[in-house]
């Protein structure tokens, strides 16, 4: 059922009548009604009894209007001539209308008349309506609201009174009693001023189900301390109270459990549920079975006010069928935990106020008045802000500061921003209090220190501080102390941090050195300056003012034997620690001044070490590092290098970023097992990062910018948790192939390179490659998984705008006798040139000398030829043309070989290609058998050559994924083959299949098709070929020819 926004007299106990007489006066003025009148005033029962005055016309006068809402219980009495006075008949309906919407009670009398008469219109009722039909014909609605009403109180439970049937006395008597029981439940005080609670009494009531009688229904309602929620319950309390048979509210549950016993509520529980008094329980179950047995068919509203242990819950409202159909149980707790072990899952949690409802309610405490004195918009806007929506706050802070200047107002809140109220402190602390010890030093380190940071930050330092932090961050949250906000940082109220320092400060209220925690600036100064450290400090974290020097001896934190944690950052100190306590977890120093750290320091519980932009020239390791999982040096541009780290097994992260002098890092750097991130970035002077490594922990390498490094590690075992290698901006131009050990890898980061990088396809399948900050990454290989292909190491020569490089090969294995294999070029090793044919297109005079035409065939893919007995030694030259302006261009050169249509060599050479310009590129080896008596050496066996050169190219949509959204563009422009002159001429041929010839028409026709796109003096040189003769074409010796 939907619940309408009450209005204030609802819930804040503004009833001006407990009860509203509503009669015909004809009928029963002088008689009944007045009768019930007199002995409800004899029992002190506040009624309305409408004189003469009022009721003459038939429109409801404004001062009876107030009164019906000014009024808790509504008595009608209905008699014979009721139904003929439309004016009773319009109070009715206002009275039923202000009975559904406010909550309020309505008891139907009966005098001298049936229900079923009423219900049914018959008899004087029937007349009297017969008459307002007549009068009213053009008013049908409102003849039809008077049916409504009198139907729908016909059928309300009431009093049916005959005269002569029973004494009138005793039958007024009654209907005293009841009303007296129900008028005794007095709508409790809820606020002196009510801002903000319509809302949240909405939102309770919608929990409750108010239109259902079903099942017990149990709603929580949950916040910090004085946050409202007592308050809020109250006002619940007062709005639907009449709606129940009985009703208990049992207040400050926690303090009477504590002194006087939970069996001593069970009987108050009980006392004030049955209206009898002295019941006597025993103990606590025995006082269960009480409650259950005697509360079973009891229609009741329970509400269990501050409650904060679900032993409460158990002895006083411990299931749903220890109660009537209908009951609504509502309980307040600090702690939401304790609300989902009891099973209730309505709850709501009060929230701070906003700034106007905040702003208001302090207005009325500070000022008596929703307006403000301009002179003090401005403080008052500071210290509703202090006061964080908070309503205790408001109220307290407000009221203490009605009626004082200015200088008043300024002076107490500076006091208050530094020392909490005492009052409000108080309140606060019930919920520390009732904290273990693990938990109220979590809570005192999030006070102090963390609130606003990460939640996973602060559980790292929680946890070198020796908490356990998950369970007491969940304990914290659950009794409302902190919250994890949307964006993971614990979020403190400022009034609940300030309760949590004055905790600490309480400690030692003259001397900050004989507190656990120290945060404040002056604080640490003071102790440091003048030397002051105890054993009682176990967390220093400081955050000075740059213009602010400490000036001391450097001894200070000798005294601090239990010192655990130490966070420096944005101190200056007149000289470095002369010592550090060996009782140190967390040693995170910014701007640390000494090249080294103290040389009898010896922590042998460090487990975190920073000391990041600091002076450190040397980092010295000793055996008690043992435990240091975090190592930091970021920024560290005096370190040159990075001793062995074998001594330190627990290694997790290592951090060396922007140490621009580093240029060694020690071998044991690779084989840490338990590394989980290596970051290097911005050291300008590392060539090598380490010569091998095998890290089966690691996640992240990062080596960005490193633009000296040349060599990536050989990686000697395999790495199943790597997930992203960063080298961007490195001088990189080939990755080792035992890079594919790196199984797990999922993005390698090759953006901004200085030179031409090879991808090393095929041994790290579908790993994403990303070479461009503006673009998606390219997937390395388009294979599903993984394969294990053959390497030929450096068996492609690539000759660019970088000159000569060379690249691996990969094979796959297509065919089980794997004979031809890819290796590097032998006229690049032993001698052997090219010439003319090949000049141009080479782009560099690498050969000289006279190459036979037979011997060399130029086509773009595919090139074929036959051969037989052996399969001869081919040079193989590729050439290609990139687009203009391009920038980070992938290029795959792939090459596959078929034997008699057999494939039987598969291979890819993928490689990153940083230019600007238009460019051209030539890729060379050779090929060859490497084993006898594979194929037919009487027969001719026909060779295919197939090259591809693909440029990837990504598609502009920016919603681009995968390889599906990349384009592929063929840039080849020709390939050549040349072969060596070790092969027997008759054993191979280059123009036709010897066993179907070609006439010498043909043959010249393939040579000019061959040398299609060549030019000779810049005419095509298949133009050239074509204006000869024929009888010259045929006097042509073609094994003479040259270009």
């Amino acid at each position: 059922m939907a619940v309408t926004l009450p209005s204030l007299a609802s819930f804040t106990c503004e009833w001006t009548y407990d009860v509203f007489l509503s009669f015909r006066g004809i009928d029963t003025r002088n008689n009944f009604t007045g009768n019930l009148y007199n002995s409800l005033n004899q029992r002190g029962i506040r009624t309305f009894f409408d004189d003469e005055e009022i009721q003459k016309g038939e429109e409801i006068t404004p001062t009876l209007l107030q009164a019906i809402k000014e009024s808790r219980i509504f008595i009608v009495v209905f008699s014979t001539n009721y139904a003929s006075s439309t004016f009773c008949l319009t109070e009715l309906v206002t009275i039923l209308g202000c009975s559904k919407s406010q909550g309020r009670i309505f008891l139907p009398i009966f005098y001298d008349v049936d229900p079923s008469q009423i219900r049914n219109l018959t008899g004087t009722y029937a007349e009297a309506f017969a008459k307002h039909e007549m009068r009213f014909g053009d008013e049908e609605d409102k003849v039809q609201k008077w049916r409504d009403a009198l139907r729908q109180a016909a059928n309300m439970s009431g009093w049916h009174f005959k005269p002569g049937s029973e004494s009138e006395y005793k039958f007024i008597g009654k209907i005293v009693e009841e009303v007296s029981i129900k008028s005794s439940c007095i709508p409790f005080h809820v606020a002196n001023y009510p801002v903000g609670l319509e809302s949240r009494m909405l939102e309770v009531t919608s929990l409750l189900g108010l239109g259902s009688d079903e099942r017990t229904n149990m709603v929580g309602i949950y916040g910090i301390g004085g946050i409202g929620k007592s308050t809020t319950a109250r006002a619940v309390h007062n709005l639907i109270a009449d709606q129940f048979e009985s009703v208990c509210f049992l207040a400050g549950i926690r303090e009477r459990a504590i002194n006087h016993g939970l069996a001593h509520l069970q009987e108050t529980l009980l006392s004030e549920i049955l209206g009898e008094k002295d019941i006597k329980v025993g103990d606590v179950y025995r006082g269960i079975s009480i409650i259950k047995r005697r509360l079973q068919r009891k229609k009741v509203l329970l509400i269990l006010d501050d409650v904060d242990k679900v032993e409460h819950l158990r002895a006083l409202a411990g299931g749903h069928d220890w109660f009537g159909l209908g009951t609504k149980i509502i309980i307040t707790t600090r702690d939401k935990h304790l609300l989902a072990t009891h099973g209730i899952v309505k709850v709501y949690k009060v929230k701070e106020l906003n700034n106007e409802k905040a702003f208001e309610l302090f207005s009325w405490h500070a000022f008596k008045n929703k307006k403000i004195d301009p002179c003090y918009v401005d403080i008052a806007k500071r210290a509703v802000s202090y006061c964080h929506g908070l309503p205790l706050a408001l109220e307290v802070i407000g009221s203490h500061l009605f009626g004082k200047s200015l200088d008043v107002w300024k002076s107490l809140l500076d006091k208050y921003e530094r020392v909490l109220r005492k009052d409000i402190h108080e309140t606060l602390k019930v919920s520390y209090d009732d904290l273990d010890e693990d938990e109220k030093g979590i809570f005192l380190d999030i006070a102090c220190f963390f609130n606003s940071y990460k939640i996973g930050y602060v559980k790292e330092i929680l946890y070198l501080h020796g908490f356990h932090a998950d369970d007491g961050i969940q304990v914290l949250t659950d009794k409302s102390l902190i919250k994890i906000d949307a964006n993971s940082c614990v979020r403190m109220h400022d009034l609940i941090q300030g309760m949590g320092r004055e905790i600490v400060r309480q400690e030692s209220t003259l001397e900050p050195g004989r507190r656990s925690r120290l945060w404040f600036s002056d604080d640490i100064v003071h102790v440091l300056e003048e030397n002051k450290g105890t054993d009682t400090i176990e967390v220093i974290i400081a955050n000075l003012c740059k213009d602010r020097k400490v000036k001391w001896c450097g001894k200070a934190f000798g005294q601090m034997k239990n010192l655990r944690i130490l966070i420096i950052r944005n101190a200056r100190f007149s000289r470095g620690p002369q010592i550090l306590p060996n009782s140190l977890r967390v040693l995170d120093w910014s701007g640390h001044e000494s090249s080294s750290l103290p040389s009898d320091f010896n922590p042998k519980n460090l487990v975190l070490l920073s000391l990041r932009e600091s002076c450190l020239k040397r980092f010295k390791l000793l055996n008690v590092f043992e435990t240091l999982i975090f190592l930091d040096f970021e920024d560290c541009k005096f370190l040159t290098e990075i001793p062995s780290l074998s001594r330190v097994p627990n290694l997790g992260s290592l951090c060396l970023d922007y140490c621009t002098n580093l240029f060694r890092i020690h071998d044991s750097v690779g084989f840490l097992d338990k590394l989980v991130l290596l970051s290097a970035k911005r050291c300008i002077q590392l060539q090598s990062l380490v010569p091998c490594m095998n890290l089966p922990s690691l996640e992240t390498l990062d080596l960005t910018g490193c633009s000296r490094l040349e060599s990536f590690p050989e990686v000697l075992g395999v790495m199943e948790n790597i997930k992203d290698v960063y080298l961007d901006g490195t001088n990189l131009y080939q990755l080792p192939v035992t890079i594919g050990n790196l199984v797990g890898l999922k993005r390698l980061f090759l953006r901004s390179c200085q030179r031409m990088i090879q991808i090393p396809s095929y041994v790290l399948p579908k790993v994403e490659i990303v070479i461009s900050h503006h673009r998606r990454a390219v997937r390395s290989s388009n294979y599903a998984e993984k394969v294990s292909p053959k390497v030929s190491t450096n068996a492609m020569c690539v000759y660019n705008e970088y000159g000569k490089s060379f690249l691996n090969v990969y094979s796959l294995n297509v065919s089980s006798n794997n004979v031809i294999e890819v290796c590097s070029p032998s006229w690049n090793q032993d001698g052997h040139k090219l010439k003319n044919i090949g000049y141009r297109l080479f782009c560099h005079p690498i050969h000289s000398g006279r190459v036979i035409m037979d011997k060399v065939r130029s086509n773009k893919s595919p090139v074929q030829f036959w051969f037989r007995k052996k399969f001869p030694r081919i040079a193989l030259c590729c050439f290609c043309e990139t687009g203009e302006l391009l920038h980070n261009v992938v290029l795959d050169f792939k090459l596959n070989v078929l034997i008699n249509g057999t494939k039987q060599l598969s291979t890819s050479c993928e490689y990153i290609y940083y230019t600007k310009r238009k460019m051209h590129q030539k890729l060379c080896c050779d090929l060859q058998c490497n084993k006898e008596g594979i194929f037919s050496e009487n027969e001719w066996n026909h060779v295919e050559i197939l090259c591809e050169i693909e440029h990837h190219m990504q598609c502009h949509s920016e919603n681009a994924v995968d390889d599906r959204d990349w384009n592929t563009k063929r840039i080849l422009k020709s390939s050549v083959i040349h072969v060596y002159s070790e092969s027997n001429e008759d054993d191979f041929n280059l123009v036709e299949n010897p066993d179907f010839p070609l006439s010498s028409e043909q043959k010249f026709q393939e040579i000019v098709k061959d040398c299609d796109g060549y030019n000779i003096n810049g005419v095509p040189m298949c133009e050239c070929l074509k204006g000869f003769t024929p009888k010259f074409q045929a006097m042509l010796n073609l094994s003479d020819w040259s270009s």
